[in-house]
């Protein structure tokens, strides 16, 4: 899909709004550009030599496929399998296919395809067919694909879909005139499940509407990981380039966390050295704890200043629960006949 999405988008507040004259306005692009992305999901692909998991959105920006892939790994491993992440490595410069260690700078892999990577096997290939084959010379039996639900170049076995339960679908119109990469039905023939990352009405209104579609639905939520440092009561300066830093602020806030500050930044953003030094100054003033998330953290690297903060940072990891584990579990032993 890289070559009909944009390269950076910060979310425009019509599109979680009702229709409005805007959206209405750039109805006919978004009827144009709706209909590429459909036909290019009809092309066929390559196939590979194990069953291909997809992890990917209906929606345009971060809707948490990465934890998804990360729990989904994690499930299949208990089944007896060797689960293999497939990544095109988004923000960084190389192309693949290789293997991403875990050491390996964003820079060059991405900061999604060093999270992956510090949880298991995990194959960086912009040409996802050479990736899935590396994958499986590496010893994988099953290849879980991180996004690429749009692109046709490999076929999936099973394709689950991660929804905000914030935002949804939003307005339910096709980019630029609201959030959805396509249709919405015409892009759920393509899944075979969707799950609700946390609560809201605009996730209920998709659960229910999938749900009548025929596809398999489940519920989850973040929730911190044990490994968190404690900050009940401190004073911290909270910085994020991800999709919805907000998110990321209320948990800080729901952890007892006193916010005295925040930094905010685009999506995948790539910290420069004077960010880095205007943030550690920033908190090293105000005597402020630098609290970022495990996505940013692995960014900053490469310079004397990136490193330097990432030392007096703390980190709060997160992890996704599902509501309904056995039942995933289930689904996906049934879907690929495996054992356990």
């Amino acid at each position: 899909m890289s070559s009909l999405l944009p390269i950076s988008l910060s979310a425009p507040q019509f599109w979680y709004r009702p229709r409005g004259w805007l959206a209405w306005l750039l109805s006919p692009i978004a009827r144009l550009y709706g209909e590429q992305v459909i036909a290019r999901m009809r092309r066929p692909g390559g196939r590979a030599e194990v069953p291909v998991v997809c992890v990917g959105n209906f929606t345009l920006g971060g809707a948490g496929k990465t934890p998804l892939a990360i729990e989904i790994a994690e499930i299949l491993r208990q089944t007896g399998q060797r689960p293999a992440f497939l990544t095109r490595g988004y923000g960084g410069r190389e192309r693949g296919p290789l293997v991403v260690l875990p050491e390996a700078s964003a820079d060059r892999v991405g900061d999604e395809a060093l999270l992956l990577a510090q949880k298991g096997l995990t194959v960086l290939s912009r040409d996802r067919p050479a990736g899935a084959a590396l994958a499986v010379a590496e010893g994988a039996t099953i290849i879980i694909m991180d996004d690429g639900f749009q692109n046709p170049s490999l076929d999936k076995d099973c394709s689950i879909i991660a929804v905000d339960g914030e935002t949804g679908i939003g307005n339910g119109m096709v980019f630029p005139s609201g959030p959805l990469r396509g249709p919405i039905h015409d892009q759920v023939p393509f899944a075979s499940a969707v799950v609700v990352i946390g609560p809201g009405d605009a996730g209920t209104i998709v659960h229910e509407f999938a749900r009548g579609s025929g596809l398999a639905v489940f519920r989850a939520r973040t929730t911190v990981d044990p490994s968190a440092p404690v900050l009940r009561g401190k004073r911290v300066l909270a910085f994020a380039g991800i999709g919805r830093p907000e998110k990321f602020f209320k948990t800080l806030a729901d952890m007892g966390a006193i916010i005295a500050a925040t930094e905010v930044f685009a999506d995948h953003h790539a910290f420069t050295e004077e960010d880095a030094s205007r943030i550690a100054l920033r908190a090293q003033t105000a005597k402020l704890i630098p609290v970022t998330t495990t996505k940013d953290m692995v960014r900053l690297s490469g310079g004397p200043a990136r490193i330097g903060l990432a030392s007096i940072s703390q980190t709060v990891p997160i992890r996704l629960v599902f509501e309904e584990e056995r039942e995933l579990h289930d689904f996906l032993v049934k879907r690929f006949r495996l054992g356990g």
